[in-house]
């Protein structure tokens, strides 16, 4: 579905972005994860249009799309979510919801004033739409809280509401996590999953929980530096000694190393067979 070319994307000097190549096949739910700085988010935004880049090339289903602005590529059906979430804070969950499509009748002065007839059939259309998407959240509770008033989790969800609210082929999710606790974590978990095997979304996820990635990712995608460090399965990826390194540093995983060696060490002058534990160092039943 997605494919990235050779992707740039410099701020003078700075190279956020350093030739990274991937792809997003159909129908899978692929997990991008790295270090801080590794250039996931700033991809997101070039893929989805907020940046234009320095230079390589993107395409969906075939098509270029690269350097389309956000509203052309939300009508090709390619969505994006931010870190912190972007509600109207004073309007309600179910208002929130009924923003999200386009060209709707009202939106123009002229069908304001003479096809009121259309604008309430429609909008009692979307209104039911809304109310289907609250439901399959299991948020229908939230319909007139004021998105203002919800907590970090229940404003992702939302969000992934107005994801459901047009004909989304292609969802970009940024740290979904973030500021959420893990029986919400664990529903909007749940929601991705459905949407994905029931609707046939695609999702792509930036998230530093890997408990949450080794769940719902294959494959996941690492970026260091700017760059596409591995490609595999989940427990492929925590395996990978470039992963570690690039997740630890390698002064920090030297230290851990020394540590293990040095326990070991200590087992081993009372006694123990290493690895075996307090127990072998007793003479007891292993």
């Amino acid at each position: 579905m997605i494919r990235v070319e050779d992707l740039h994307k410099h701020f003078g000097g700075f190279r956020a972005v350093d030739g990274a190549s991937l792809a997003i096949e159909t129908g899978s739910i692929t997990g991008l994860i790295g270090p801080n700085g590794a250039g996931k988010s700033t991809l997101f935004n070039v893929i989805a249009g907020v940046l234009e880049p320095t230079s390589g090339r993107v395409t969906m289903d075939g098509e270029d799309i690269t350097g389309l602005p956000p509203h052309e590529l939300f009508h090709r059906g390619l969505l994006r979510t931010f870190q912190l979430a972007h509600e109207f804070a004073s309007m309600t969950v179910r208002e929130n919801l009924m923003m999200v499509p386009g060209n709707q009748t009202g939106e123009s002065l002229w069908g304001a004033w003479l096809k009121r007839g259309q604008i309430r059939e429609e909008e009692a259309a979307i209104r039911k739409r809304a109310d289907e998407v609250l439901d399959f959240l299991t948020i229908r509770h939230l319909t007139h809280e004021k998105a203002g008033n919800l907590s970090g989790g229940q404003k992702k969800l939302l969000e992934l509401g107005r994801t459901m609210m047009v004909d989304a082929k292609v969802v970009f999710l940024d740290e979904v996590g973030a500021g959420v606790n893990r029986t919400l974590l664990g529903t909007i978990g749940d929601a991705i999953t459905r949407l994905n095997r029931e609707r046939g979304y695609t999702f792509c996820v930036i998230e530093h929980d890997m408990d949450f990635i080794g769940r719902l990712c294959d494959p996941v995608v690492v970026m260091a530096e700017g760059r596409v460090l591995a490609e595999g399965s989940a427990d492929q990826i925590m395996q990978n000694e470039a992963v570690i390194e690039a997740y630890l540093g390698r002064g920090l995983k030297n230290k851990v190393k020394a540590e293990a060696a040095k326990e070991n060490a200590l087992a081993e002058s009372h006694g123990a067979q290493p690895g075996f534990g307090d127990e072998a160092a007793a003479g007891g039943p292993l």
